[in-house]
């Protein structure tokens, strides 16, 4: 049964939905709303606290799934590219979570003021965790929401509340993921600086020592700890990245096929068309079509 607690809190999500939509008018936050089962979502997350207010929602990141609803939250420590769907959602109770984004600076000041936070905690290698949503977190979540209403309040209130939420969340059994978040030295920052690289050159070349320089280790340490952090081998990372650029590039329309597979750096038309598939479910060219066929009904309906 939901808490009145979490009913209020996704009551103020819902009420700034119909308002703003997606972006309410706080640094950092989002909303998520569905009224009904979704297929297969694309996207990268970064690191950031999801809360399922209601409904429920999958996460795959490579071999691994995440199952997260009403009351439970999703902690991501690193950007990943993630296949997610929405798993139960209606008209009458439509599926809706609020995302924070975690910002590391606030992470790493906090545990230098604090140096003795996380203590102990379990250190988790996986990118990503779900944990039940703790009470004490409820109550700045709905502050923060509220304080759309109060657009003056927002530049000086909205970040001592983010400040806050980061803060229970290291006294909180995501202690572990999120002191390594903070930390300049620590392996998911260090695997951080190869995802970024990725991230901002996903269409070079991919060099694995290049990658392990820039995280600090060695060629094999770098790839078993990426793994076990993401799931995925660099080259697999950097593919879900390349295709996912590719689904935004045919969304937009205009572009041939074969070019958009050369800007994301595919020599083989071939080859792209395969693996875009493998991944969306349909070539790329009819995959483009359905999507902006699908963008065009929902901006006439």
């Amino acid at each position: 049964m939901t808490s009145p607690h979490l009913e209020t809190l996704t009551e103020r999500a819902l009420d700034l939905w119909q308002i703003h939509g997606r972006e309410p008018p706080l640094p950092g936050v989002f909303l998520a709303v569905a009224e009904e089962p979704t297929g297969p979502l694309h996207g990268v997350y970064q690191p950031s606290l999801c809360v399922v207010l209601q409904g429920s929602k999958v996460s795959r990141v490579g071999h691994r799934t995440y199952r997260y609803d009403a009351g439970k939250c999703l902690i991501a420590s690193l950007d990943v590219p993630v296949r997610a769907e929405i798993t139960t959602a209606s008209k009458a109770r439509p599926y809706a979570a609020m995302i924070v984004n975690v910002d590391p600076a606030v992470v790493a000041e906090l545990l230098l003021d604090h140096p003795t936070t996380g203590t102990g905690a379990e250190i988790t290698p996986e990118a990503l965790a779900v944990h039940p949503l703790s009470r004490d977190l409820i109550d700045p979540l709905e502050r923060l929401l509220a304080l759309a209403k109060r657009p003056r309040d927002i530049p000086v209130v909205a970040p001592m509340i983010q400040r806050e939420i980061i803060w229970q969340l290291l006294n909180g059994p995501q202690a572990g993921m999120l002191c390594q978040v903070g930390l300049a030295d620590s392996r998911v920052a260090r695997i951080g600086k190869s995802i970024a690289w990725v991230r901002e050159n996903f269409n070079e070349a991919l060099s694995v020592p290049h990658l392990a320089m820039l995280a600090g280790m060695s060629p094999a340490t770098f790839h078993r700890q990426f793994k076990a952090a993401t799931a995925m081998t660099p080259v697999q990372f950097q593919k879900s990245l390349r295709l996912q650029e590719a689904r935004r590039l045919l969304l937009s329309g205009g572009v041939d096929v074969a070019q958009v597979g050369f800007a994301i750096g595919y020599e083989s038309p071939s080859q792209f068309s395969r693996e875009y598939r493998r991944m969306f479910g349909a070539p790329p060219g009819r995959d483009g079509i359905q999507l902006r066929n699908i963008v065009a009904a929902e901006s006439h309906g």
